[in-house]
């Protein structure tokens, strides 16, 4: 079964290449091409290595929504972020500093580059690289660029954050699919409203205990890489601290469909991080409705003494079966010496996080304002 899944699957995605490259030819033929874009996302390193990446696509005329915004004008936006036009096979120059490198996109239009900064300042969190498009030529023969950005922990840093996003960050009811899908995708940026206190929470959490500590932060999600505009976005929008978004590649394969594992995903992506930041513990943070707390649980067994702490938020609390599931994962954590604390809200993480000095208390009461 599994190698006739991989014969269909090669021969699916042969014929959407194929459907893609026809596309392309008949609207240049034809002078309708969209403008070409640099859709650069957040990357991530350390004081000596930098991680830069983005993808070059056709631009589809996607602009941010309002709270205001007819759902079937986020519906149709969604549907052009899916289907969207990539350009395999492009050249671009990346600055940064006085370095400059060439770089070919693959065919999915991704690139990715590595640099090695001379010296870093040493109170910056985040730096940036431009990244310009040399071929293919624009047909008005304009520049295209854009700023690329990546994000090194300070000197001065205790530990790194990495979070989940839907149910952690943001209410989606990823349990309740029909829900999910509604505030998924059929929303915006400014539609989706994050839990109360979350930005201030996470806020300090970087600053830490000194108010000044650069503590990195990673946002971990299955959502698909398609949506990053509006996961950039709705965070800008609320103030919450840069940080690399890791989130799924979407293939038009059905070998990816059916192979595709949640907890793959999400674990290949913390253990690039975990192995990235060796010196650096982390405090993991998600929610009851999904396999947050599994991964997590597994991530402590599988690297000791890395998992400063865990933070679940409860948005399973009807649920009498997955209650008693928690209960015994955080027995099993706490006995490796991590703390797995399950908060019905963000203010109570906050509470904890500051009794074991890793926040500046007085942000509790900038917390609690926002909790109702």
């Amino acid at each position: 079964m599994t190698d006739w899944i991989h014969l269909i699957s090669e021969w699916s995605a042969s014929i959407n290449r194929v459907f893609d490259q026809a596309k392309r030819q008949v609207k240049t033929v034809l002078g309708i091409e969209d403008p070409l874009q640099i859709l650069p996302y957040r990357g991530y390193g350390t004081r000596d290595r930098l991680y830069f990446m983005g993808r070059v696509l056709r631009d589809e005329g996607i602009r941010p929504g309002s709270q205001d915004t007819p759902i079937w004008e986020n519906a149709l936006n969604m549907f052009r972020r899916f289907e969207s036009d990539e350009v395999p096979g492009a050249r671009l120059r990346l600055n940064f500093e006085n370095q400059q490198q060439e770089l070919v996109t693959d065919q999915e239009g991704y690139f990715r580059a590595e640099v090695r900064p001379q010296e870093l300042p040493g109170d910056r969190l985040r730096h940036q690289a431009t990244v310009e498009l040399l071929d293919p030529q624009p047909r008005k023969k304009e520049q295209v660029r854009a700023i690329a950005e990546a994000i090194a922990p300070l000197p001065t840093a205790k530990f790194g954050v990495i979070s989940d996003i839907d149910d952690t960050i943001v209410h989606t009811q990823a349990t309740d699919l029909l829900q999910m899908l509604w505030v998924a995708y059929l929303g915006n940026a400014r539609t989706r409203l994050p839990f109360p206190g979350v930005a201030k929470f996470y806020q300090a959490l970087q600053a830490g205990q000194g108010g000044h500590e650069g503590n990195p932060v990673f946002y971990v999600s299955s959502s698909a890489l398609n949506m990053y505009d509006v996961f950039e976005e709705f965070m800008d929008l609320h103030e919450l601290p840069a940080g690399a978004l890791f989130l799924r590649e979407m293939e038009l394969s059905l070998e990816n469909w059916l192979s595709f594992s949640h907890e793959g995903h999400k674990r290949s992506k913390i253990e690039a991080i975990l192995e990235c930041y060796p010196d650096l513990p982390f405090i993991l943070i998600g929610d009851s409705g999904q396999e947050d707390a599994e991964i997590y649980r597994r991530l402590v067994h599988d690297y000791p003494h890395r998992v400063q702490c865990i933070y679940i938020r409860n948005v399973s609390q009807q649920k009498p079966k997955r209650q008693k599931e928690l209960e015994a994962i955080a027995q099993d954590v706490q006995s490796l010496g991590s703390p797995f604390i399950i908060v019905p809200d963000t203010l109570a993480a906050a509470q904890h996080a500051a009794d074991q000095g890793w926040i500046v208390p007085s942000t509790l009461s900038e917390i609690e304002q926002n909790q109702d």
